[in-house]
């Protein structure tokens, strides 16, 4: 599908970030190697991660336990807590798009791609719960650290959801959807700030004055590295309609 465009278009570093598996009637996406390694290591480091959001948590539960209680200590690890549990949840969620659970295993696709929110509840809401009814804190502490930890545990829960989980069934809808728009190729184009992928590099929605440079990539290199789950609506129609005057 030629087209042309006068911005500079650079192609995503090459290596196939998934494969599928294909029978006939079943196919299935299965991410490389090389991706399943990179998954892993995120969600090492997303772990880690978590573990220091949780110790944070475990530090502020002592220090509510002493008498008087150094609020300023413990807004500290409350703030500590929740920089380490949204870290730990943006690189779990990276991992989920280098290798996706199957919709088909319900529970673990939950809990894999909802595991940030989990955690999140896990680090805030028992501290949330202790701070309020703690008898060594006056009514004005309660309010002024209560109030911080209910911000932290609402920020690291909405932080941790993943509102379009990825699964292995959307990589291959996707994939099989700009493959039969393109008599097989599995290439797309995006920018820095976009949020659809394309067929065309010279569609017009990406050929702007904003526009300094177009990715080129597979669907699932748009999905890994800038999250971008949706074809252009516009490249979709060219293609539909070029295959009609076919």
């Amino acid at each position: 599908m030629a087209a042309k465009t006068t911005k500079k278009i650079t192609r995503v570093e090459e290596g196939d970030t998934s494969s599928s598996s294909s029978s006939q009637d079943n196919r299935t996406f299965i991410p490389n190697d090389e991706s399943r390694a990179k998954a892993k290591n995120l969600r090492i480091f997303a772990i880690i991660s978590w573990i220091f959001a949780i110790g944070f948590e475990a530090g502020a539960i002592i220090l509510l336990g002493k008498d008087p209680v150094n609020t300023t200590w413990l807004i500290v690890l409350i703030v500590a807590a929740l920089i380490f549990a949204v870290i730990g949840s943006q690189l779990w969620k990276k991992a989920n798009r280098l290798n996706p659970a199957s919709e088909k295993e319900s529970v673990k696709f939950f809990i894999q791609n909802q595991l940030g929110a989990i955690i999140s509840v896990i680090a805030f809401l028992p501290l949330v719960i202790l701070i309020f009814t703690n008898k060594n804190l006056s009514g004005k502490q309660k309010g002024l650290v209560g109030a911080i930890a209910v911000v932290a545990l609402v920020i690291a829960g909405i932080a941790g959801i993943d509102f379009n989980p990825p699964s292995q069934e959307k990589y291959l809808e996707q994939i099989e959807q700009v493959e039969s728009l393109t008599d097989g190729y599995n290439y797309v184009y995006w920018t820095k700030s976009g949020t659809k992928y394309h067929i065309y590099s010279d569609c017009y929605h990406i050929n702007t004055d904003r526009t300094d440079e177009i990715f080129e990539g597979t669907v699932q290199q748009a999905r890994e590295l800038k999250n971008i789950t949706e074809l252009c609506a516009t490249c979709e129609q060219r293609a539909l309609d070029e295959k009609d005057i076919e």
